[in-house]
């Protein structure tokens, strides 16, 4: 049986417990602080313990994740063997982002984000119980994975957002750039050996036991976000009595003022789409026309993602020697160079390669623009932020998918890679031109 892998979803890290018993919190409810020789200064994240039981659990989520991503796309392919019934799977994955963005926003920064992260986590839980249940009474139908993973996915995205916009919370400005790094290289250390684990155990045992570890995975996530402390967020003057409607479009509003975040939004909404005609087919390409088997997909994804791992690592030298402006730019060459390989890639390991690349240039894009959203947003505003320039920068995938899943059942592949390549390179030229790649 062919196998099929979804990739990507960027969720977080590992879990170390260093506890420290000098905690003091602000009046603000922005940061963890420590006494050191008189002075007030950020606790160390390894000694920052709301970072690290959120850390823990994310961690594991995300080793879970590796079950589920890859488990659905195998089933939907056996049921269906149909590049357009997967990309609509991927599809399906992105519309919460784009139909509860903004929603999702106001309810975060409205709410107590532990609170949302709680609810979230227990959401996602009976989701995926649903789906177990449905595979052991063998009474499974395609519309339920549509209908589940769309629940699994709204939670999944709210719980994101609740997490983004705690981070500030819990962690000082100053280490907003070290402690993304650090979710980030955890996560893509998992995405490396996660997909050849899921691989080998969809081989000994049943789908339903595979997503029996992801179900598992959610209920420890759950239990360390109980750990977590969130202060309460003071009501702002007149808060209660705003209205939503004029509150998504406070959201809006400073978003599209706030010129060193809006044009790196714009450029993910383009990269987004040169992505989306890529992921919706590629393991499809992989299994039907390179006929690749279920284990060397399996590590075509772990190759792809030892580039983020990579991408991880060299962001802090990056940063030592160029600004963020620059090195966001920069890398939509590197994109470039990724999709050209695709293009020219006959083997499974080739397409890995490429894949590394593309990943590499992801992660290291993502930190950034994560810590520019972090730094420049009020704190009281970061959610409707966030939801707001998550549903643009990801208006364009669910139509890009659709299309790359109609195109493969008739027309050839690696056309669009070549598509994909246009929109980096145009993305490069207009970038190198703008005052964007001076943002320190």
């Amino acid at each position: 049986m062919k196998t099929i892998n979804s990739h990507f979803l960027f969720i977080f890290s590992q879990f170390r417990l260093k506890v420290n018993s000098s905690w003091f919190k602000g009046d603000d409810g922005m940061e963890s602080k420590q006494v050191i020789e008189g002075r007030e200064e950020p606790t160390s994240l390894w000694k920052n313990k709301n970072f690290l039981f959120l850390w823990g659990g994310s961690t594991v989520q995300s080793i879970g994740m590796q079950m589920y991503t890859l488990a659905i796309p195998l089933l939907i392919y056996s049921m269906t063997e149909s590049a357009l019934a997967m990309s609509a799977m991927r599809a399906i994955d992105f519309f919460p982002n784009i139909f509860l963005g903004i929603i999702a926003g106001v309810l975060v920064d409205r709410m107590n984000r532990k609170r949302m992260m709680r609810w979230t986590s227990l959401i996602s839980i009976m989701a995926s119980l649903g789906i177990i249940m449905l595979l052991v009474s063998n009474t499974i139908q395609l519309w339920h994975l549509y209908i589940l993973g769309f629940v699994l996915s709204s939670a999944g995205y709210t719980f994101g957002n609740a997490h983004h916009s705690v981070m500030p919370q819990i962690v000082s400005k100053e280490q907003l750039t070290s402690a993304n790094a650090r979710l980030s290289f955890v996560n893509t250390f998992i995405q490396t050996v996660g997909p050849g684990l899921a691989g080998i155990l969809l081989g000994i045992v049943t789908t339903a036991s595979v997503l029996s570890i992801y179900t598992m995975s959610l209920i420890i996530l759950f239990i360390c976000v109980e750990f977590v402390q969130v202060p309460e967020k003071k009501p702002r003057k007149g808060e209660q009595a705003r209205s939503w409607t004029r509150e998504m479009k406070e959201g809006w509003r400073e978003l599209f003022q706030n010129k060193t975040l809006l044009t790196p939004t714009i450029t993910i909404i383009f990269i987004n789409l040169a992505m989306s005609l890529v992921i919706g087919v590629l393991v499809f390409y992989a299994a039907d026309q390179l006929h690749a088997s279920e284990k060397e997909i399996g590590l075509m994804f772990s190759i792809s993602s030892l580039g983020g791992l990579l991408g991880a690592l060299a962001v802090k030298p990056l940063r030592k020697k160029f600004n963020r402006g620059r090195i966001f730019t920069s890398f939509r060459l590197v994109d470039v160079i990724a999709m050209v390989l695709l293009i020219f890639a006959n083997t499974w390991w080739l397409l890995g390669i490429g894949l590394a690349i593309r990943t590499f240039s992801t992660v290291i894009s993502n930190i950034i623009y994560l810590a520019i959203r972090q730094e420049v947003t009020p704190n009281h505003m970061l959610g409707r932020v966030a939801g707001t320039a998550s549903m643009f920068m990801k208006l364009t995938l669910p139509f890009g998918l659709f299309i790359a899943g109609i195109w493969a059942e008739w027309l050839p592949v690696p056309l669009l890679f070549i598509f994909s390549a246009a929109i980096f390179l145009t993305l490069f030229l207009w970038l190198s031109r703008h005052s964007f790649r001076k943002v320190a």
